[in-house]
């Protein structure tokens, strides 16, 4: 079975082919700039140079055509005919309350994600354009949509109510979500592979932390809690957000710079975090090195970085009674051994202990950091949110 994994962007395209036999790579690209006359995209097989092709392409259709026709190509193609995809798994942001799983899309889903732009307003639209695009091109196929909150879903009502008038959830649903849940769920199941333990026997805390952050505790293979709200705003300080900040900021910022809330939401959410603390980059490689360059901003930015992230941590643990398993995923989590290490520092009450030499090794594989002492299992996992999206797709399949 060979499925095709999408993830839609106001104006891109990301996808990768998988023949679900033995879940390999057939193919992955990206479609960047569409609506534009110079459009680009960024195709690859695994063994060949990657093709890189400019051409016009107006609207999602067309990008989705031109991906197709390139998977068909008759050279360099890794497939005869499109009805070699026998289904298409969609990445959807907001699934609301509607989805606490992933689901075969027909009209009644179609409608809930829409009924969700409210709360995911630049990334649902996208999604069901993506959407749109695929059926066009590929009818015949089943068409998956795989919720990054669903995994969220069986958090219990205490740990995602806001202690705010309940209209506000009964008119707008105003509640905490969590984001990442696909990668979360997936990181969680290889940690329970790779140690050989039953899932459902593990208390994990999930580490997401790329330029996007979020923090989650599974119990029994569970979302109990997670870092990230209503948007992926709260919680961690992240590459450009802000994470938790007192809400009062907000009025008193609007009324001592005349700023809009547009300009507001812009501020937290594209000018603050790592970038706004430190005043270099969004990028952890960028600010370690100004620290180690002597740059007092930019160490603050990594202190307040790792600080929030042990916070977090330990109020997992509190709420799990217990830890069995704390592993690192995404961009800075898998690559990032100085944040590793210094997050570890401190959390040897919980008997948390790593091997200095094996976290500072670069590995592209999993692998345990943590010293045969450690009482708790430290991880280095990384994710795979494609892999996880085609196998949830053909699960339904």
């Amino acid at each position: 079975m060979k499925i095709l994994v999408i993830n839609c962007g106001s104006s891109s395209i990301k996808y990768q082919l998988f023949d679900m036999t033995d879940e390999s790579v057939l193919a992955t690209g990206l479609v960047e700039k569409i609506g534009t006359e110079s459009a680009m995209i960024k195709h690859e097989v695994p063994g060949a140079e990657e093709k890189v092709l400019i051409s016009e392409i107006l609207d999602h259709r067309v990008g989705m055509k031109k991906v197709l026709d390139l998977l068909m190509d008759k050279e360099e193609g890794v497939i005869q005919s499109a009805d070699e995809v026998a289904a298409v798994g969609h990445r959807v942001v907001h699934g609301g309350e509607f989805f606490s799983r992933s689901v075969v899309i027909d009209s009644q889903v179609r409608q809930a994600i829409r009924q969700t732009i409210d709360l995911a307003p630049l990334h649902n639209p996208p999604n069901l354009l993506g959407i749109d695009a695929a059926q066009a091109q590929l009818p015949h196929a089943t068409h998956v949509a795989v919720f990054d909150t669903a995994f969220h879903q069986t958090m219990p009502d205490y740990a995602y109510m806001y202690a705010l008038p309940r209209i506000l959830y009964q008119k707008y649903k105003v509640r905490r979500y969590g984001f990442h849940g696909t990668s979360h769920k997936y990181v969680s199941q290889r940690a329970a592979e790779f140690l050989g333990k039953p899932l459902a026997d593990l208390k994990i805390i999930s580490c997401h932390i790329g330029n996007g952050a979020s923090i989650t505790a599974v119990q029994g293979g569970k979302s109990v809690d997670t870092s990230m709200g209503m948007t992926p705003l709260e919680g961690l300080m992240m590459g450009t957000r802000s994470g938790d900040i007192d809400p009062a900021i907000v009025p008193f910022v609007i009324a001592k710079e005349e700023l809009t809330i547009g300009e507001v939401s812009s501020m937290m959410n594209k000018h603050s975090g790592l970038l706004g603390v430190s005043g270099i980059s969004s990028d952890m490689r960028e600010v370690t090195e100004a620290m180690f360059d002597g740059n007092s901003q930019a160490k603050l930015a990594i202190d307040m970085y790792i600080y929030k992230i042990k916070k977090v941590i330990g109020s997992y643990v509190a709420a799990m009674d217990g830890l069995d398993v704390l592993l690192f995923t995404a961009g800075v989590g898998e690559n990032a051994s100085l944040i590793r290490e210094r997050v570890c520092e401190g959390l040897g009450f919980f008997g948390i202990e790593i091997d200095k030499e094996e976290n500072a090794i670069r590995k592209k594989e999993e692998r345990r950091i943590s010293t045969p002492a450690s009482k708790v299992e430290v991880l280095v996992i990384p994710t795979n949110e494609e892999l996880m999206i085609a196998r949830e797709t053909k699960e339904l399949v």
